[in-house]
């Protein structure tokens, strides 16, 4: 491969993508309805050209066939009137214009048949304009679609990745932390609810047991018990044997 051969296919494929690049859907789009169109007045104008030749050529036809029987009836007339030179002349004038005729006839016959092939074209492309023009509104419907799909996405491909996501996780992991301090402060410095109920619960036992000792010293139950150690100059050593001598029979009772 030669170089110039090389230079021109980076140059062409170099436009083709500049090209591709600023092509505009939608710009296209209608800018071919506008040559499609502008096709469409050509054809119109060709048609109405072509009409207006055959008109003219069947009018010129219709002249020659005319003439040739205004000869023909001449001749028959020159002829019974015993003029055999006018009869003939007239029989001459009479071909020529019956042969102007045929050629005329010929040229109509093809006009006749352009004229219907360009219908035929015109009509075949004032449909594609409509139909291009439907499948253009649906096209641009699409692509507008398209485009707002594509917005929503780089939107959401934004959210994803901005700070503003980042900052609520943050947020909420600092939440997480503060109750996770604060449910340790409290199961170290606090009392729950079974730990009050707890001890309730062994008051009452605090106050049956010094019941029962009252009982047994025969004190009253809200009085202090005497520190260890100590002596009550209104007790001696016989009061205690007493005490131990009733407790033993209320355990025997029992």
């Amino acid at each position: 491969m030669g170089l110039f051969d090389r230079i021109g296919r980076v140059l062409r494929a170099n436009i083709n993508d500049l090209v591709n690049k600023a092509e505009d859907p939608e710009k296209i789009l209608e800018q071919s309805i506008i040559d499609m169109q502008e096709d469409l007045i050509q054809l119109r104008q060709a048609v109405a050209s072509a009409i207006a030749s055959q008109k003219k050529s069947q009018q010129q036809y219709n002249t020659a066939q005319n003439e040739a029987n205004k000869w023909q009836q001449r001749a028959q007339l020159a002829l019974q009137k015993g003029d055999e030179n006018l009869a003939r002349e007239a029989l001459q004038r009479k071909k020529a214009q019956a042969d102007s005729a045929t050629t005329i006839k010929v040229s109509l016959e093809q006009q006749t048949a352009q004229v219907d092939t360009l219908k035929k074209n015109l009509m075949q492309l004032e449909g594609k304009i409509s139909e291009a023009k439907t499948k253009k509104d649906m096209l641009k419907a699409r692509m507008q679609a398209a485009k707002a799909q594509e917005n929503l996405q780089n939107t959401v491909s934004n959210i994803g990745t901005s700070s503003s996501l980042a900052a609520f996780d943050r947020m909420e992991e600092k939440v997480l932390q503060m109750e996770a301090r604060s449910q340790a402060a409290y199961e170290i410095g606090g009392t729950g609810i079974e730990e009050q109920f707890a001890a309730l619960e062994g008051s009452d036992v605090d106050d049956e047991l010094a019941a029962m000792k009252a009982q047994l010293t025969g004190a009253s139950p809200n009085q202090a018990a005497l520190p260890q150690g100590t002596t009550d100059s209104s007790h001696s050593a016989s009061a205690v044997d007493d005490d131990l001598e009733q407790l033993r029979r209320e355990l025997d009772k029992s």
